[in-house]
């Protein structure tokens, strides 16, 4: 595939302030689930690519932990993710939650205008906001001088999106594609394992836990009826930490396994054994180890 042939193919870099919809956005672009959604900030933990082909056009998007101000090791790497991410890539593109327009959100505005990167703007939850408002908001963060363009979208119900695949497919630069065609991550069927049953942990556990935890899938095992048994460990910093994510006499740990067991079985096409176990480790958050898996600079 040259360039005479007339191929293209692009890294788009999705970055926002957390909970502002990028992980919804990416899954929408891709048109598959490749990046995990819940309610909780943060929920994004490392770089993971989705993959959009269509006629000659390949985008490789960039799914980037959200940029916040960082207090420990493990939100500096994030942070510094995210940064790399859009360093790297050929387009850089802001989602905005346009109901909920945080301070994270101008820090990011400052960091491109330092770094002198433009961006796409895409208004998120747009049906949210009555069109006055939204044209105000637009016109505020335009005004920054910072983008290119701006795109009013609802990523959750698709609204604006395939305008925004239009206009990336147009800009893309020739060259040939990075991935086959019916690819759709580069994330490891293990770590993708490990982040679905993280998602549904973070849907079923609320105040610090989320945080405070870690999933990592042990051990992978293929049968000959295709079937794959997986064993996974929760790790959480405290004895109280690990009680809540157990539930009483168990029930909790048993709902999150039945929900990951059922998603991760459609996400693979076969028959999932899931078996998790909850252990506390409360320096797992400074194990080079699960930033190396994760793709996170440690010393960030």
């Amino acid at each position: 595939m040259s360039e005479a042939s007339g191929m293209k193919c692009g890294f788009v870099a999705v970055i926002g302030a957390p909970n502002a919809g990028k992980s919804t956005l990416m899954n929408r672009l891709v048109g598959a689930k490749v990046s995990i959604v819940t309610h909780k900030v943060q929920t994004t933990r490392t770089r993971i690519m989705g993959i959009a082909t269509r006629d000659q056009c390949q985008l490789v998007f960039i799914d980037t932990p959200g940029i916040f101000e960082p207090r420990r090791r493990l939100d500096r790497a994030m942070v510094d993710a995210a940064w790399r991410g859009a360093a790297d890539s050929d387009k850089v593109m802001l989602v905005v939650d346009a109901k909920r327009v945080v301070d994270d959100t101008q820090r990011i505005v400052d960091g491109l205008r330092r770094t002198k990167r433009t961006a796409l703007l895409a208004l998120n939850k747009i049906d949210l906001l009555p069109r006055d408002q939204l044209l105000a908001l637009a016109s505020q963060l335009n005004d920054t001088g910072v983008f290119e363009e701006t795109f009013m979208i609802s990523a959750l119900k698709g609204d604006g999106c395939e305008d925004v695949m239009d206009r990336l497919t147009e800009t893309l630069p020739l060259g040939p594609w990075m991935f086959p065609e019916d690819q759709l991550s580069d994330l490891p069927q293990r770590l993708m394992a490990a982040e679905v049953t993280r998602e549904f942990l973070l849907l079923q556990v609320h105040q610090e836990v989320p945080y405070a935890a870690a999933v990592e899938t042990e051990t992978w095992e293929e049968f000959q009826d295709g079937s794959v048994k997986i064993d996974q460990t929760i790790y959480v910093q405290r004895d109280s930490q690990k009680a809540i994510v157990l539930g009483k006499k168990g029930t909790r740990i048993k709902e999150i396994g039945a929900s990951a067991r059922a998603e991760l079985s459609e996400i693979f096409g076969r028959k999932v054994h899931l078996f998790i176990h909850v252990k506390v480790r409360d320096k797992w958050m400074d194990d080079r180890a699960r930033y190396n898996t994760w793709g996170l600079d440690f010393n960030a």
